[in-house]
């Protein structure tokens, strides 16, 4: 009797053990991050050295910035649909909106003083390492852009970085872009001649996730 009552006890311990396994609940993927086990991002690995399209991307120094500029998943109230990219100029954030009132949120760098832009506009072109044409009215401010007027080659020198996301607005180029940047002390700064940068790590995600003519509203 003594050894059915231990062979019992064995196997109710077993089960027990079993059923905690099975009730624990799964980690959470935040933002296309690989989560540690308590479902905090794994920003070393979202943010580490890249080889992409042949061009070497040093790490983020994620550990010595706001981590508030860090992506993540977070709450967002809004009434665009998912898929929709929705830019925050005041705070440097940019959402992508996904279903159950949630987004992916990014830190961004934005327009400085006079340079500033919103309204609604939608994703006409996607770019991998996309070649970077100066306005003109920029090489007029700037005279030593005007080697670059028939563009700049893609590389890790483009002030456009890793991908371009292009902006139209009623049929036409806006001239305004979502890239990446060669300068990531920029982000969560007011520094750019009106365009919105992001870290490449940052970019070449949200590129692989919005489709083209998805909607992107800046706001005022």
């Amino acid at each position: 009797m003594g050894s059915t009552l231990s062979r019992r006890f064995v196997m109710l311990g077993l089960a027990a053990t079993l059923a905690s396994c099975q009730s624990r609940p799964q980690s959470v993927v935040q933002g296309g991050l690989a989560p540690f086990y308590d479902d905090k991002p794994d920003y070393a690995t979202a943010y580490a050295p890249v080889r992409d399209g042949g061009f070497d991307l040093p790490r983020i120094d994620y550990q010595n910035v706001d981590p508030i500029y860090l992506r993540q998943s977070v709450w967002y109230s809004t009434p665009y649909e998912p898929g929709t990219i929705v830019v925050d100029p005041n705070n440097k954030f940019l959402y992508f909106i996904e279903p159950g009132g949630r987004a992916i949120r990014y830190g961004i760098g934005v327009g400085r003083a006079g340079f500033a832009w919103n309204g609604e506009a939608v994703i006409r072109f996607k770019r991998e390492w996309p070649k970077w044409f100066p306005p003109d009215e920029m090489i007029a401010r700037e005279p030593y852009l005007e080697k670059y007027r028939d563009g700049q080659e893609g590389g890790p020198g483009n002030p456009i970085g890793a991908r371009g996301l292009y902006l139209w607005q009623d049929n036409k180029d806006t001239l305004y872009r979502i890239h990446g940047t060669n300068q990531p002390q920029s982000i969560g700064t007011n520094a750019s001649s009106g365009c919105i940068r992001m870290w490449q790590q940052d970019i070449i995600d949200l590129y692989d996730r919005v489709p083209l003519g998805a909607k992107v509203v800046v706001l005022s």
